[in-house]
């Protein structure tokens, strides 16, 4: 089963760390973020994935890996 990006993803550590505030706004992976929709590879993958057994890693996430 293909997973969903979550538009509000809970902490990614117990700690206080701040990735927004940890990375330049200048940065270019965040001008790419900025540009383009990724949410496009979910049709693309679409026949790809099964509807039983154990939700995936969103597509999205895999590709920016």
């Amino acid at each position: 089963m293909m997973g969903r990006v979550k538009q509000n993803q809970g902490k990614l550590f117990y700690t206080r760390l701040n990735l927004d505030k940890r990375i330049r706004q200048d940065h270019l992976l965040r001008q790419i973020d900025n540009l383009i929709d990724f949410d496009f590879i979910y049709d693309e993958v679409e026949d790809a994935y099964g509807s039983k057994g154990n939700v995936s890693v969103p597509p999205p996430v895999i590709l920016k890996m």
